[in-house]
């Protein structure tokens, strides 16, 4: 008996929304990208997209432990010489909260072409509300 690689074609991608009011940034990122590499189906392949699409609400009530809202430093780097910039965590929230979780959640999957890929199934708003209703999104507890 030879095990079976899932098709494209027959996969099915369920759609979840995951509320992040008073959640901590490192677990509820971990949980986001076990959905997204579809880690939590019987049929996960590592060479294959079996992940779900995952909405996350409330991005700008995120939680960080300890003193990470100023030591925690995200850097960028513009190609010329002295072109390092840095922000911390606090002005990132500030400034654009969608991204603090995106870059969480971003490190956490393969760095190639299938974790591109599955990096396209997350949907982040800082808000309650969401366009995504007509997917029919189940609530998933973190």
């Amino acid at each position: 008996m030879s095990t079976q690689i899932p098709n494209k074609t027959e996969l099915q991608k369920t759609w979840y929304v995951v509320d992040l009011k008073d959640q901590v940034l490192g677990r509820a990122a971990s949980e986001i990208a076990r959905v997204l590499r579809g880690k939590h189906k019987a049929i996960f392949t590592p060479s294959v997209d079996t992940g779900d699409f995952v909405i996350v609400l409330n991005a700008d009530k995120i939680r960080l432990t300890g003193n990470k809202w100023s030591r925690k430093l995200y850097y960028r780097h513009s190609g010329y010489p002295g072109g390092l910039s840095s922000v911390s965590a606090e002005k990132l929230l500030e400034k654009e909260p969608e991204e603090l979780i995106k870059k969480a959640v971003k490190g956490m999957l393969p760095k190639n072409r299938l974790g591109r890929q599955m990096f396209k199934k997350l949907k982040v708003y800082s808000g309650n509300d969401h366009p995504h209703q007509a997917q029919q999104p189940k609530e998933l507890q973190i």
